[in-house]
């Protein structure tokens, strides 16, 4: 299964909400889904290393970076520790940095841009608070699902079953 969206849409179409931002895929899993857990935080990671930090199981991480430009919020050492511990995926309303690296890590990562710069460590942001992606409300515990197609969320996790 290359092509999870399309499918979703077809069945699912009034159970799913797309992400309207433009990201780009940067890990080398492009295909994921999980339950979200979410980081609002604004030029400062600190809170996204945290929570990477933790079992993710299961689980993919939407961080509310305001569409900062300007600054990394996540880069290859906290991308191998969200791999590490078993995060399907991240996606940020923000930059990544060392794409080279985060494209040889199975771990799903989209995200608006590339920026070669660190955030500074602040300890600034929250934790588990709904947040704007688009327009669209993201809150803890909704589902998301993600190919090269594009991001959606639901407020549940939808059956596979008809995809066989």
């Amino acid at each position: 299964m290359l092509d999870l969206l399309p499918d979703l849409f077809d069945q699912y179409p009034s159970k799913l909400q797309l992400l309207p931002l433009a990201f780009k895929p940067y890990g080398a899993k492009r295909l994921f889904w999980g339950e979200i857990v979410t980081v609002k935080c604004f030029e400062d990671n600190s809170k996204v290393k945290e929570i990477l930090a933790q079992d993710g199981h299961g689980k993919v991480l939407v961080v509310d970076g305001g569409g900062s430009l300007r600054r990394a919020l996540l880069g290859d050492l906290i991308a191998q520790s969200a791999l590490d511990n078993g995060w399907q995926g991240i996606v940020i309303n923000g930059c990544v940095r060392d794409v080279a690296r985060l494209n040889t890590f199975s771990l799903g990562v989209y995200a608006l841009g590339a920026m070669p710069i660190k955030t500074e460590k602040l300890g600034q942001g929250q934790i588990n608070v709904a947040v704007d992606m688009g327009g669209v409300m993201v809150t803890p515990g909704m589902m998301l699902y993600a190919d090269e197609n594009g991001i959606a969320v639901s407020d549940e996790m939808l059956n596979f079953a008809f995809l066989n």
